[in-house]
């Protein structure tokens, strides 16, 4: 692993190629629903590239880039992001500005994925070329501008505002691969490797390389590969950084993403199109508002607000949005405080403050397969509507999917609570139920979705 680390500060010119590559092809998605299409007579040719451009970012790209951060870590980030590459690369012109204290609010990773997420669901981003343009063009144009304001040579964008930011740092908890850095090492350098002209090391994302312990800010560019005989790239248990976990290493926030936004914003993000629950919501809701008299929620949306999914006679109104923020909302809500409780509970039983903070990582595994399975779904959706009745074994991949992240996640939450010393043997037994529990909400949301509606 250490060669490969090592090719990757050595042939930097080949990295910048791909970055530059993705970029331009990125450019040219972005720009076809605007530009190309129209040109256009024929509605079938407009249909085709139409589907294409949804089917490479949604079908192909989002679901791959989620299973890297599991594999890879954030060699996505590094390597290929055409964001991070843009924002970095027009930071070394811009005015260089420090950061101000407001960016470095934790807790923007989870209020910025929770926007773009459900902003994304009422245009329908994954349903027009148009709106995945004017989704992800909006956050490039954002990354430029920040990266034009604050830094210099830095990926202020990605560490402090990126919407997937917050995803990424959690899932890549479980890579295999990572950068091992040896602070000892990198303290007791030789003189001679502390002065060589290897020693400066631009790291974009704003990490202190000597004391980096994981794999969840790093973005795998390989910059600093053998820095102060120090860091190189290696191979690891996918369990040992959630194992772990040290006080310091554990954040509120990435437990409220975990809960609240991978097992439950996105549940709801992927589950409202097929969900019996939101008609007779709407239903409910819809004669309620007439009976009060509310009937100025049943105008027309803008387009660049809600589109047509699919298209309906005379347009899709302001209640329909709300339908969907509210089903969206909800689900997140009561799924992540279910989840929230019993991670609760386990805490108490055993009498360790802060301890559900720390067990919240546990269902990484759990997360990050329920975000490959919602977004093979819509990749199967994309392909045709129907297209896994063609493909029976489909439900048992989801089936197999969904059984090993729950069992992976037990067994870390497992793992967790055993270490703990001086803790009675029942409180231990109770306080894996409790994770057990908390864990079957998640889960069985998955089983609606795919089994049962």
């Amino acid at each position: 692993m250490d060669t490969l680390g090592t090719a990757m500060r050595r042939h930097t010119g080949v990295i910048a190629g791909i970055q530059w590559t993705t970029v331009l092809f990125y450019l040219v998605l972005l720009v076809l629903p605007f530009f190309w299409l129209p040109a256009f007579g024929d509605a079938h040719v407009h249909d085709k590239m139409d589907w294409w451009v949804r089917f490479v970012f949604w079908g192909l790209w989002w679901p791959l880039v989620m299973i890297s951060m599991m594999l890879m870590g954030r060699v996505w980030c590094g390597v290929f992001c055409p964001e991070g590459t843009l924002t970095e690369a027009v930071s070394h012109y811009g005015l260089g500005l420090g950061i101000p204290p407001w960016m470095k609010w934790r807790g923007w990773p989870f209020v910025l994925f929770a926007a773009t997420a459900v902003y994304g669901e009422l245009i329908g981003v994954h349903m027009h070329a148009e709106t995945t343009a004017l989704l992800l063009g909006g956050s490039t144009v954002l990354a430029v501008w920040v990266g034009f304001l604050y830094g210099r040579g830095k990926r202020v964008w990605c560490r402090y505002l990126c919407p997937v930011n917050g995803v990424f740092t959690v899932l890549a908890r479980l890579s295999p691969l990572y950068f091992h850095v040896d602070e000892e090492a990198w303290v007791n350098a030789p003189r001679g490797i502390r002065s060589s002209r290897r020693t400066p090391v631009n790291c974009a994302p704003l990490i202190d390389i000597r004391r980096m312990t994981g794999a969840s800010q790093c973005h795998v560019c390989g910059r600093c590969s053998g820095q102060r005989n120090a860091v190189r790239l290696a191979a690891r248990s996918p369990n040992r950084e959630v194992l772990s976990l040290g006080v310091a290493e554990i954040s509120r926030w990435d437990g409220v993403m975990l809960v609240y936004g991978l097992l439950g914003l996105s549940v709801g993000v992927f589950q409202w199109s097929v969900s019996p629950w939101l008609v007779d919501m709407k239903g409910r809701m819809a004669g309620w508002l007439t009976m009060h008299g509310w009937f100025l929620l049943f105008k027309t949306m803008p387009s660049w607000l809600l589109m047509r999914y699919p298209p309906v006679i005379g347009g899709v109104t302001w209640f329909d949005g709300l339908s969907i923020v509210l089903y969206i909302g909800g689900t997140a809500l009561v799924l992540g405080s279910w989840v929230t409780l019993w991670l609760w509970i386990a805490e108490k039983s055993l009498e360790r403050p802060g301890e559900m903070w720390r067990l919240a990582y546990s269902l990484v595994p759990l997360a990050g397969i329920g975000i490959v399975l919602g977004s093979g779904s819509l990749t199967l959706t994309l392909l045709g509507g129907q297209a896994a009745d063609g493909l029976p074994w489909i439900s048992w991949v989801r089936g197999g999917l969904l059984a090993v992240g729950v069992s992976w996640s037990i067994w870390l939450a497992a793992r967790m609570i055993v270490a703990e010393e001086q803790v009675a043997r029942w409180r231990k037994i109770l306080a894996v139920c409790a994770v057990v529990a908390g864990s079957s909400a998640a889960v069985f949301s998955w089983i609606l979705m795919f089994y049962l509606w």
